[in-house]
């Protein structure tokens, strides 16, 4: 798809003599949400974090906003990108962890300021300005002055989900943000996650979530083994699906959840 935004094709990867990701291909448009569900084990994550290069991977290719992520050249001539490059092509993609990474000895406000001030050279006064807005954008300015330890787990989810908005990203990735949550904290979460959807965000999010799924994502990819099994419209993948394996999978999630 020429309008596509992120574009991942064949791409492989292994630990050992574990292949993980077995000729993976994917297209996610601009201003799409993508979500990537499956079994524990069946490479989501990996493939989310070889999007970002935190993992490298062996073969095929990751386009990005059209560039090649991780690599330079082609072929037998593709070489690793240098550590510049590298971190210039990350400052357009934001992730967000299973964990929430926020700095103890930060505030909230301390914590979403510091990227601005580290990567972005921006002046004090201008970051903390603009961290309090993006505080308030995920409604947390009044805990702007709380450290992470006196925050619950979706406040500092959220803290974490500001301090990836910082760097303006054009591309989110989510590794299962809610899965360390309370059950009752998840809703928080996700409806700041919804709320980036409705702006246009690109998002690429593994979750676990199906109810978010159903309602957010613009196409739903099954993956099993290292491979997906089945990619398209929410509707299609999670309710009307014919593939054994997927309806093996949500037929848990059917009994517990109204999706």
């Amino acid at each position: 798809m020429s309008d596509a935004w992120v574009t991942v094709s064949n791409v492989r990867k292994r630990f050992g003599s574990v292949e993980v990701l077995k000729g993976i291909s994917l297209e996610v448009g601009r201003s799409e949400v993508v979500c990537l569900i499956g079994p524990s084990g069946s490479g989501k994550s990996t493939l989310l974090r070889c999007i970002n290069f935190l993992e490298s991977y062996d073969s095929g290719d990751i386009v990005v906003a059209g560039k090649l992520i991780g690599y330079q050249g082609q072929g037998n001539t593709r070489r690793l990108m240098s550590s510049r490059a590298l971190r210039e092509a990350r400052k357009g993609i934001g992730m967000v962890f299973q964990q929430f990474n926020l700095w103890p000895h930060m505030t909230a406000l301390e914590n979403v300021a510091e990227p601005l001030l580290r990567v972005r050279r921006m002046n004090p006064g201008d970051a903390l300005a603009k961290a309090r807005g993006l505080l308030a954008r995920v409604g947390l300015e009044q805990k702007a002055g709380n450290y992470p330890s006196a925050l619950s787990g979706g406040q500092q989810q959220r803290v974490a989900i500001a301090r990836a908005l910082s760097m303006e990203p054009a591309l989110m990735l989510f590794d299962e943000p809610t899965s360390a949550l309370d059950p009752e904290l998840v809703g928080e979460v996700l409806q700041v996650m919804r709320d980036l959807a409705g702006e246009g965000m690109t998002m690429v999010v593994v979750t676990h979530e199906m109810g978010f799924a159903a309602k957010a994502a613009d196409k739903v990819a099954f993956l099993d083994g290292g491979r997906i099994v089945q990619f398209g419209p929410p509707q299609q993948v999670l309710k009307e699906s014919r593939e054994p394996r997927v309806q093996q999978f949500l037929k848990t999630y059917h009994a517990r959840n109204d999706f």
